[in-house]
């Protein structure tokens, strides 16, 4: 193939080829010539092609050592960016669950009213807004009458569901932005906002008449009230011993009544 590439182009560019040494072994070259047509001479390079040999090999393994690193940086890169997601999935699930446990943590159990922490922390920034806006609000607290003797009579279970259906006709009764809570044991709290002395005294009223006028399951169901509308001077503890007052008040005067401490002396 030499003399037809020689006479055609006038040159050929590496042959590889393979002599034969004096010892019998391979010897690889780089074979290049170019023919001088004044002169009618070919000029002849024979290159020894091991070096270069070895050095494409060390290419070749080069680049199969890169590509081998570029697989792993792939794998890498794919098992971070699912390591990433599933952080930020856990993420997102323990935001979920410290919603929940907030949400637990003010929710009473049984009734699925507010409880008492969260009632304390609304009484303070009603507190904290009179003071600063001179907005007016009163506040009840109502027991269940002879509540004792619910359970003593038919059980803790059924004392549970009395609770369970005055928590229901609470938040039946009263608007969405009241703010109602089980307080403790029989007792319920609620914030009536921009409500004076005479406005809480009738709904308070209209509170105990719906209660005893209710059907409940097992037996007639009433409830005394306390009513204690606040001033700039209350404080949390203040306005809660007022209406606890008013509704020692409605006890010892019969139950199933209402006093506002404002009134419990006239």
């Amino acid at each position: 193939c030499f003399y037809p590439f020689i006479q055609l182009n006038g040159y050929v560019d590496e042959i590889y080829l393979n002599l034969k040494g004096s010892n019998g072994t391979d010897i690889p070259v780089l074979f290049n010539g170019k023919y001088y047509e004044e002169t009618d001479v070919v000029d002849c390079i024979f290159v020894h092609m091991g070096r270069r040999i070895d050095y494409e090999q060390e290419i070749r393994k080069a680049k199969i050592l890169v590509e081998e690193a570029y697989r792993e940086k792939n794998v890498a890169l794919v098992k971070m960016e699912e390591l990433h997601l599933e952080l930020e999935h856990k993420q997102i699930e323990l935001l979920k669950l410290n919603n929940k446990l907030e949400i637990l943590s003010i929710i009473d159990g049984l009734t699925g009213l507010k409880n008492r922490r969260y009632f304390i922390e609304k009484l303070d920034e009603y507190l904290v807004q009179l003071k600063q806006t001179n907005c007016l609000f009163s506040l009840l607290i109502l027991d269940i009458d002879h509540f004792k003797s619910v359970n003593d009579t038919h059980g803790h279970l059924i004392g549970d569901e009395v609770l369970i259906q005055l928590a229901k006709l609470l938040a039946d009764f009263f608007p969405k932005d009241y703010t109602i809570a089980r307080y403790g044991g029989e007792e319920f709290v609620v914030i009536l906002p921009l409500r004076n002395e005479e406005e809480s005294l009738k709904e308070a009223e209209l509170l105990r008449s719906t209660i005893q006028s209710a059907q409940w399951e097992i037996m007639k169901i009433t409830v005394s009230i306390g009513v204690a509308t606040s001033n700039p001077m209350d404080t949390t503890s203040s306005i809660m011993a007022h209406a606890d007052k008013a509704l020692y008040s409605s006890k010892e005067s019969g139950r199933n009544k209402v006093t506002h401490a404002t009134f419990q002396n006239i």
